[in-house]
């Protein structure tokens, strides 16, 4: 279990983040289309999973927007955001704002992701979300950079995600 912060008030996660070096857990989540999307649909890109509350809060828009604009000049990498907002929200958000370098996935219908990643919140008003976490994944599917924000409402280091790319 980790604990974050959430207006300088602590809150836990059900666990801990992949170890770097280590495999990235299979999964499968909700595209905005309704689809799934897996893992394996992304092996032989780098993929930095950009993971967060809700797209509907000022920081996880900031993330979205910026993690969109970094993306464009990124070779052989997806940028994947990942929430448990319903995928009509991440496609109305991306739609809006014209951002079409990133990937939205929902893991709306069981929150099995956060669990399997130990970054679901646990505790406070925003137990059942997600926690903001990045994590760079490798063309083989290691893992090879994670970073749970400590304060919840703080952006992530952007410059140490694009560093390992």
């Amino acid at each position: 279990m980790a604990t974050i912060t959430l207006g300088g008030n602590p809150i836990h996660t059900n666990g801990e983040l992949p170890q770097i070096g280590s495999k990235a857990l299979a999964f499968t989540l909700v595209k905005t289309d309704l689809g799934n999307a897996s893992l394996a649909d992304f092996t032989g890109s780098r993929i930095v999973l950009n993971i967060f509350p809700s797209i509907d809060t000022g920081t996880c828009a900031t993330s979205v927007r910026k993690f969109n604009e970094k993306a464009s000049g990124l070779t052989n990498t997806k940028v994947i955001c990942i929430s448990r907002d319903l995928p009509f929200a991440q496609k109305r958000f991306c739609g809006a704002e014209g951002l079409e370098n990133v990937i939205n996935l929902s893991d709306f219908k069981e929150g099995s992701f956060g669990k399997n990643y130990g970054l679901e919140i646990t505790d406070g008003p925003l137990a059942g979300l997600h926690s903001r976490v990045i994590i760079v994944i490798d063309e083989n599917g290691s893992i090879l950079y994670t970073e749970q924000v400590s304060e919840i409402a703080n952006e992530p280091n952007y410059e140490a995600v694009l560093s390992v790319l």
